[in-house]
């Protein structure tokens, strides 16, 4: 139970209203499908992957099969230990996986199965029945009680590198060696992006000269062309062979101002165990954070930033300029995942908007500092910060606060609906438009795509609510 508070209409309710967070082992599903081949599967009833299905193919609109041991009551009591064995033969059989990653659920959870200690069994009696006894399997806990799915995502990666990266994996003596020959593979953690974002990633790392490992990458499996025939399991994410090869990287990047002050990463992993140089940056969405991002590349691969992206800064500031007077002073919520947050505060802070509310559903505790960190010098007053809120909250803040716009998924529609206030839609879920996966947030280049949505909506609102159909604005 989260609170007690009072509706306007003066009726109490002890409840969270339309959560701003999803579910821990939904995170960990969608990281799964990054990782090239891998069969998510979830150690608890079916409902839970039915619902955690039809919520990432109403946002990717793509297919994604997720497998389930369907525990039911009797589970519950005696355990599920047998479902899980027999459960991961079938999909073994019938799938064919490279891997299999398995994310509990809260009923597992509760019931107290022992997963690491179950899968140790199944190996020894797996011989005689399942078709493929040394097929990997990474195992994560992910009780949605004690998280967002946002948790449940960055506990696949690192336990990927832990369970697969630096599981036998010989390190070489000297990574100074492999450098001079040419090659100069990185690590690339950018946590839960849109697909058209990693695609640029690739794009701009290999403009530097460097060779990145993207974990996860599901830029291909849960955004992929056409095809002839229906693949059981997306063709594309990262493959594990790239990912036994993270300890041989020059360094590695990874994005989240709130995700680094939690600490226990997959960076901080393999900068502790193979000596990785971890460079931890906010997400790059706006000039100032992106110049991090575009710099580090450049320190690591010993180059200048190539023209191409010099020019799109250059455009980018061109554009904080023309449309100056649409935006200054206006007043915007902000809601959703922690470091989504504080990159969008970061971005509409050097854009002369006023962040009013920054609020997510998260409550890792440093979101606060985090906004502090991006918005210092930018903002004439400091923004309230809320997490471990609902949209019940926020929409309750709103009333007062009197935002000229909202700027976050369209889990935010109905109060934007009700209050007539423009939403621009990003992050996830966004299940009200087509082409919420493909919203490109990074760099010089997606900072100008957001930049273009928020004067827009703004402009449109001006346009509705004048009596004049002005053309011209």
């Amino acid at each position: 139970m989260k609170h007690t508070a009072k509706l306007k209409t003066g009726h109490p309710y002890i409840s969270t209203t339309n959560a701003c967070k999803l579910c821990k082992p939904l995170g960990a599903c969608i990281a799964f499908r990054g990782i090239e081949g891998t069969m998510p599967f979830l150690h608890g009833s079916q409902g839970c992957a039915t619902y955690m299905r039809r919520y990432i193919i109403s946002h990717f609109r793509e297919p994604i099969d997720i497998a389930s041991s369907s525990l039911s009551e009797k589970h519950a009591v005696y355990g599920g230990g047998s479902n899980l064995k027999l459960g991961l033969n079938n999909s073994i059989d019938k799938y064919t996986p490279n891997a299999v990653g398995v994310a509990t659920t809260c009923l597992t959870e509760t019931i107290g199965d022992d997963v690491t200690m179950l899968l140790r069994e199944w190996r020894v009696d797996a011989d005689a029945e399942c078709p493929n006894p040394e097929i990997p399997v990474v195992n994560v806990s992910t009780a949605s009680y004690s998280g967002t799915h946002m948790e449940g995502f960055h506990a696949v990666v690192r336990e990927t590198i832990a369970q697969v990266a630096l599981t036998d994996v010989p390190i070489p003596a000297s990574r100074d060696e492999e450098v001079k020959i040419g090659s100069k593979p990185l690590n690339l953690m950018p946590g839960f992006v849109s697909t058209a974002d990693l695609r640029h990633l690739r794009d701009v790392c290999e403009d530097f000269g460097l060779e990145p490992t993207i974990l996860p990458d599901y830029s291909d499996t849960l955004d992929a062309p056409v095809m002839a025939e229906y693949e059981k399991l997306t063709s594309g994410g990262t493959s594990l062979q790239s990912v036994r090869q993270m300890p041989r990287a020059i360094a590695s990047i990874e994005f989240g101002r709130v995700l680094s002050a939690c600490g226990n990463t997959g960076g901080e992993l393999l900068q502790e165990k193979a000596d990785v140089p971890l460079y931890a940056m906010g997400m790059p969405i706006g000039v100032r954070e992106s110049d991090r991002f575009f710099n580090t590349l450049s320190r690591l691969s010993d180059r200048p930033i190539p023209r191409r992206h010099d020019l799109e800064r250059g455009r980018l500031l061109d554009a904080y300029a023309d449309g100056h007077k649409y935006l200054f002073g206006k007043r915007a919520i902000v809601y959703g995942e922690e470091d989504l947050v504080v990159g969008l505060t970061a971005f509409l802070s050097e854009i002369g908007v006023q962040p009013v509310l920054c609020a997510s559903g998260g409550s890792s505790g440093h979101l606060k500092d985090a906004i502090a960190a991006v918005t210092d010098g930018l903002l004439r007053e400091a923004p309230q910060v809320r997490d471990d809120v609902d949209f019940f909250d926020i929409a309750q803040d709103a009333l007062t606060l009197k935002p000229d716009f909202l700027i976050g998924n369209s889990k935010g529609y109905s109060f934007a609906r009700e209050q007539g206030i423009p939403l621009i839609r990003v992050g996830f879920p966004i299940h009200d438009r087509m082409g919420g996966q493909r919203i490109l947030h990074l760099g010089y280049r997606g900072s100008q795509n957001l930049f273009d949505l928020t004067v827009n909506a703004i402009i449109a609102k001006k346009q509705r609510d004048s009596p004049v159909g002005y053309g011209y604005i």
